[in-house]
């Protein structure tokens, strides 16, 4: 028995040559890059030949002051958090209701509906971005004109020049692509509660609203709290959509400035790469911080 499992022991070391590639990848491209960043972000480097200079915790100084006094890095955090919430609700309803919908059995043509409702999500987000620049043109974009047409508007709006109108395009184009997206991730969750659940609900005389009340939403807790995670991390990082529809301005009034649109700022903008590294340490504190207090209080359900 002994000689076998040493034998085990000289297979298992092939795993190791197997994992390397990975490992290898994964410092050279992410380990590299954040303790360089955690680096940069105590030097004045600006991106010039001169080698950085240690500037001790400068830069999270000016940083904490942006934040007390109510500065533009302090506006993006609340422009980021304002655009997440107005596209993560009405995106998480819609597709909670279209996944209770489309895993209902007697629903035909379920699947033309499920790929269709996907497809926002193959586009890339810069594709999309440059899209919605000439629908939303003012004031020849085809919304613009489709809205004169219909007799909602009575002249063409320009989006880019009102606050709300301008984070409300885009959370709604944000909604748009993930819902199809969202919509999968909630079938599969629904698909994976027993089947008994429910028909004990129908012996018991419950209707259909209450067997999803307290069957299929306390189940969905933990496919829920996957999707709040992992759609905190991605919102908080936003840059592509507002960076392409505002062309870099994050306007009007910096009203669509996001937190990753003020490192890129700083750093490729200002060649001021320290305190764009210093930036981009606090997104990396306040997204791990946010994500704690989501898993913390978030907890997932188990039906007696």
């Amino acid at each position: 028995m002994l000689k076998s499992i040493r034998k085990n022991d000289k297979y298992a070391h092939w795993g190791y040559i197997f994992v390397l590639p990975f490992c290898v990848v994964m410092a050279i491209f992410l380990l590299y890059p954040i303790f360089t960043t955690f680096y940069l972000s105590f030097t004045d480097w600006n991106g010039g030949k001169a080698g950085p200079n240690f500037v001790g915790f400068d830069n999270y100084v000016k940083l904490l002051k942006d934040i007390t006094t109510g500065g533009l890095f302090l506006k993006s955090i609340g422009n980021t958090w304002i655009m997440w919430i107005m596209n993560v609700i009405p995106q998480f309803v819609i597709a909670l209701a279209l996944a209770v919908l489309l895993t209902n059995k007697d629903f035909k043509g379920k699947d033309v509906f499920r790929a269709i409702f996907y497809l926002p999500n193959l586009i890339t987000m810069a594709s999309v971005g440059a899209l919605f620049v000439f629908l939303l043109q003012y004031p020849g974009g085809s919304i613009n004109n489709l809205l004169v047409s219909v007799g909602i508007l009575e002249k063409p709006f320009n989006f880019f020049q009102s606050v709300w109108a301008s984070r409300i395009a885009i959370s709604t184009i944000l909604t748009w692509m993930w819902f199809g997206y969202t919509m999968i991730i909630f079938m599969a969750g629904i698909k994976a509660i027993p089947e008994e659940y429910y028909e004990a609900a129908r012996v018991d005389g419950a209707t259909k609203w209450k067997a999803f009340l307290n069957i299929t939403l306390p189940l969905l807790k933990p496919i829920m709290l996957y999707q709040i995670v992992t759609s905190i991390i991605g919102g908080l990082s936003m840059y592509d959509l507002p960076e392409v529809l505002t062309q870099g301005q994050g306007g009007p009034l910096n009203s669509t400035m996001t937190m990753v649109m003020q490192v890129y700022r700083h750093a490729f903008g200002n060649d001021n790469y320290g305190y764009s590294a210093a930036l981009a340490i606090g997104l990396f504190l306040h997204i791990f911080v946010v994500v704690f207090i989501a898993i913390k209080f978030v907890k997932p359900h188990q039906i007696d």
